[in-house]
C-alpha cells in the first residue's frame, strides 16, 4: 500500500511509519518542520505538510491508497484538533483516499457505569476536559462528513510506549477493560492495529477502540 502518516515524527505517528515499513508498504512520513526530516526512518519519503492545510493534504493524499493522522495540538491549542478533522476531511474529499484518524478515548463509554464517558466519570482530571472535549468535537466532524471512507481509532484510558506483542481486542464505542480491570495498549501493538485495519479494512465512518 502507499500510505500517507500525518504526525510522522511523533510517538504514536512514528510508531505506524515502523510498522507500516515493516510490512513493507511505501510510505510518506509528513511533518511541519523539514527539522525532524532526521526523526523519520531513511526508509520513508519524507516530506513537509501541515494536516490542517486542506492543500497540503490534498496534494499529499493524492494517489495514495490511505491516509494516517496522528497529530496532537500543543497545550493550550486543544481547538486545533477540530480544524485539523476538517482539514483532513476536506483534503481527502478531493483525492478520494481512504482517512484512519488517531483520536481520543473522552467519549467512550466506561463498562458498568450506567452508560458514562470517560470524560463524564467524577474522577477525570479537570486538567484533561479540554483535549478531551476537543477529541469529542473531532469525532463529530468526521460524522457529520459524508463523503469520507473514515475511521476513527480510540485509544484505551493509558497508552504508552512498550513492547510490540501483535495481541490485541477490538471494540466499537465502549472502552475495553481487562481482567484487572486495566484499559491499555503499548503504542506498538496500537500501531499493529492501525495496519491491521489499513490492510484489511472493517470500520467505515465508525469509531472503534483496542486494548489488551
Amino acid at each position: 500500500m502507499r500510505i500517507t502518516v500525518f504526525g510522522a515524527a511523533g510517538a504514536v505517528g512514528g510508531r505506524v511509519v515502523a510498522e507500516a515499513l515493516a510490512r513493507g508498504h511505501e510510505v510518506t512520513a509528513v511533518v511541519r518542520d523539514p527539522a525532524r526530516f532526521p526523526l523519520l526512518p531513511p526508509a520513508a519519503h519524507a516530506r513537509a505538510g501541515d494536516a490542517s492545510d486542506v492543500g497540503d493534504v490534498a496534494a499529499l493524499s493524492a494517489g495514495q491508497d490511505l491516509v494516517v493522522s496522528a497529530t496532537r495540538p500543543a497545550p493550550g491549542h486543544e481547538a486545533d484538533l477540530v480544524t485539523t478533522a476538517k482539514a483532513l476531511l476536506a483534503g481527502v474529499v478531493r483525492t478520494g483516499v481512504r482517512l484512519l484518524l488517531v483520536g481520543g478515548a473522552a467519549g467512550l463509554t466506561v463498562p458498568g457505569t450506567g452508560g458514562l464517558t470517560v470524560v463524564e466519570t467524577p474522577d477525570f482530571p479537570p486538567s484533561w476536559r479540554p483535549i478531551a472535549l476537543a477529541c469529542n468535537a473531532q469525532l463529530e466532524v468526521c460524522r457529520a462528513e459524508p463523503g469520507v471512507d473514515w475511521a476513527y481509532v480510540s485509544p484505551p484510558a493509558l497508552l504508552e510506549p512498550g513492547e510490540r506483542t501483535g495481541r490485541y481486542r477490538l471494540g466499537g464505542d465502549e472502552l475495553l477493560v481487562d481482567a484487572e480491570g486495566r484499559s491499555a495498549i503499548s503504542m506498538e501493538d496500537f500501531a499493529v492495529a492501525l495496519l491491521d485495519e489499513a490492510e484489511r479494512p472493517r470500520h467505515h465512518r465508525a469509531r472503534f477502540t483496542v486494548g489488551y
